[in-house]
């Protein structure tokens, strides 16, 4: 299948198989015989395989967490060089390209594919766990408190979006701009050339398949265990690994027929509905919770993330002996973002065509961190507003077990039921549209950049991306998912620092060319300047 300068037909004038599967086969078959191994090795190696996920995340973190460290950090310096330097004025898609989605829809659809199942998970948890085992204070104290937010502010802010904002112009940018496929390899096209339509290229795209799909099985596997978390403390339902999987297999059925729906009719209008329930729901706890404080918390929270920010974001134990820190939380986070970031940055490319690039970095890296440090400083600070002033036990829950965090919390405040109720069906409905949306961009991959990849492969990879998330749930829980995230992020740590340079070079050549012609376009201007005044003296 050609990759360069292929039309794209209607799917109305598809035929016979092309109908249901239009695959790039030296991307899809590595691919899906890669995972088939993943997933038969797992279900076979049985207790073995939660030991050999664990000895692969001691590994990586204690060889590579300066690499992770110091990525992501460049990431964010790139961020901000493309967003203010001369390239910040390059329109996506080039001058007449007007963007597709309102602001609103925009920011909806980049917020529930970014990380709106991590929000729900670790909301709670995350700062409840760094109040009782914080690494730069002593347990317990105020100060291990303001630790705690600025610390989860680190994990969930400007690096993780720097990520995706570095991703996703570089994957628009070449799409849009240069009309090369909206694949991985695309971005690689002024270091490469041609070479990226041959094996290295493959290569590319298959690392980018692997690195979503694990890092989306992440996603996938926490949302489940918070949903059967969530119906054991409504329902009453044990929440056992049976359940979540069962949890799995009816979001993946739903996420079949979002995907199905397409972009505009599914994924658009589940990621509207994410944010409004979402929105109602930080409402709620900012109206019964203890608002002054949650609000204290977030300004506080904010000066305190600005204030340590260089030396958090450099921090890696070096000189820690014992310290397991970094591989639990920091490097495991930069990780689950690097390997989501082909999933999110894809999609975030495909819906942000006639925004400049200036617009789309701030956009993607400003408003969802604030909105991110505002739903953490909500439940969050609600949970250490409980649990400081000696009102309710949160933290010990937590450490039992983080899944139930988020219930138990809203179980000290007026309708918790009902509240619990709906933050399971908000887990579910994030569930649904990242896998929705990683169905996608998956489809894009594997098919050779196509924009409109056929319905059954879409339901193919929407229903692979449930199994993966299940047989790692079966094989090692928490444990594994974390592993499966650090893995793939690792040499796409790697892939992503080349781009950097890569994107530079190209926005570069688009610079110089919009540059040429302008003055193409002065000199004709001037031309029939001339031309009509000489017309005007000759009369």
């Amino acid at each position: 299948m050609a990759l360069r300068g292929e039309e794209e037909k209607p799917r109305s004038e598809r035929s016979g198989l092309k109908k249901y599967f239009e695959i790039h086969g030296p991307v899809f078959w590595p691919s899906v015989i890669l995972i088939t191994v993943l997933i038969v090795g797992t279900l076979v190696a049985g207790d073995a395989a939660e030991e050999m996920f664990s000895a692969a995340q001691t590994n990586i973190t204690d060889w590579a967490s300066w690499l992770f460290v110091a990525g992501v950090n460049i990431f964010i310096a790139f961020s901000l060089y493309f967003a203010f330097s001369k390239f910040g004025d390059i329109r996506l898609g080039g001058d007449d390209a007007k963007p597709e989605f309102s602001k609103m829809a925009w920011f909806a659809m980049l917020f529930s594919a970014g990380m709106g199942i991590g929000l729900m998970f670790f909301a709670v948890a995350e700062p409840m766990w760094h109040l009782l085992y914080p690494p730069h204070a002593e347990a317990g104290t105020t100060e291990a408190a303001r630790d705690a937010m600025g610390v989860t502010f680190l994990h969930w802010g400007f690096h993780a979006w720097a990520v995706y904002a570095i991703v996703g112009l570089a994957l628009a940018f070449f799409a849009f701009n240069r009309k090369l496929p909206l694949s991985f390899r695309s971005v690689f096209y002024p270091l490469l050339g041609d070479r990226i339509n041959g094996w290295i290229g493959d290569v590319i795209d298959i690392l980018a398949v692997l690195a979503t799909l694990f890092g989306l099985a992440t996603s996938l596997g926490l949302g489940a265990q918070q949903a059967g978390a969530g119906m054991e403390f409504v329902f009453g339902f044990e929440n056992t690994t049976n359940l979540q999987v069962l949890i799995i297999v009816f979001v993946t059925l739903i996420a079949v027929g979002s995907v199905v729906l397409g972009i505009h009719k599914g994924v658009k209008v589940l990621s509207e509905f994410n944010i409004r329930l979402a929105g109602l729901f930080l409402l709620f706890i900012l109206v019964v919770g203890p608002t002054l404080f949650i609000l204290g918390t977030f300004v506080q929270s904010t000066g305190h993330y600005a204030q340590n920010f260089a030396e958090w974001a450099f921090w890696t134990e070096a000189f820690d002996d014992d310290g397991t820190f970094m591989s639990t939380w920091t490097v495991f986070y930069w990780a689950w973002w690097i390997s989501w970031s082909p999933y999110v940055g894809m999609f975030i490319a495909r819906i942000s065509k006639g925004r400049t690039v200036k617009e789309f970095t701030l956009g993607v890296l400003i408003v969802p961190t604030l909105v991110t440090f505002l739903w953490m400083s909500g439940f969050g600070g609600a949970a250490l507003h409980l649990e400081l002033g000696g009102i309710a036990e949160i933290a010990d829950a937590v450490e039992a077990d983080q899944t139930t965090s988020l219930f138990v919390l809203l179980n000290e405040f007026p309708l918790g039921m009902i509240t619990s109720f709906l933050a399971i069906v908000l887990v579910l409905s994030f569930f649904v549209t990242s896998s929705d949306s990683g169905s996608l961009v998956i489809d894009g991959l594997t098919s050779g950049g196509k924009l409109d990849a056929p319905v059954g492969q879409r339901v193919f990879w929407a229903s692979t991306e449930g199994a993966v998330a299940a047989v790692l749930l079966i094989g090692g829980g928490l444990g594994a998912l974390q592993a499966a995230a650090i893995s793939t992020g690792l040499p796409f740590v790697i892939v992503l620092l080349i781009m950097c340079y890569s994107l530079r070079q190209g926005l570069n050549r688009e610079y110089k060319d919009n540059l040429s012609k302008e003055k193409d376009e002065e000199r004709e201007s001037y031309r029939e300047l001339v031309s009509k005044t000489i017309k005007k003296q000759n009369k």
